[in-house]
């Protein structure tokens, strides 16, 4: 089944978090004529061109809804999170998460990189990740609320408090 996306659509990319569609064409690539998305990555000037047919393949999704909003939060208040001690295989498991593109995995993520950063000096790789994985989840619960960046990133500091 193929989805149809229109101009103005909220969607959400892997690695990337919330986007809007700008524009649907047909492009020719290796002799093949196809319908692509042109979407624009909220938080940057980055534009990525997605083939219709493969949207669901690369992982993108629609924004969550208020209840998933909600179990979101539920994740970032979970304090007795376990995490290998090891560094690398600490990295390794975050950056799978990250990697999933799912909002509860990349919560997980911000979630036990914050409670670490407290109790511990963050590697600059781990402080990059946690950017990064914030970064990801502001953008979907700021499209997801329908607030501001500001009012979001004061939800999501009061949450993890």
């Amino acid at each position: 089944m193929v989805v149809k996306y229109k101009k103005g659509d909220r969607l959400i990319y892997p690695h990337h978090g919330a986007c809007t569609v700008e524009q649907i064409s047909k492009i020719s690539a290796f002799d093949v004529k196809q319908e692509y998305l042109t979407i624009r990555v909220s938080h940057s000037d980055l534009l990525i061109k997605v083939p219709v047919n493969n949207a669901e393949s690369v992982g993108l999704r629609d924004v969550i809804n208020d209840e998933e909003v909600e179990e979101v939060y539920a994740v970032l208040r979970k304090k007795d999170a376990r995490t290998p001690t090891n560094w690398s295989r600490r990295f390794k498991n975050h950056s799978e998460k990250m990697r999933s593109g799912d909002i509860y995995q990349v919560a997980e993520v911000v979630r036990n990189l914050t409670i670490r950063n407290r109790e511990h000096r963050l590697s600059n790789a781990e402080k990059h990740m946690l950017i990064n994985a914030r970064q990801v989840l502001v953008s979907e619960l700021t499209f997801a609320l329908n607030i501001d960046l500001p009012a979001t990133e004061a939800r999501l500091t009061e949450v993890l408090a």
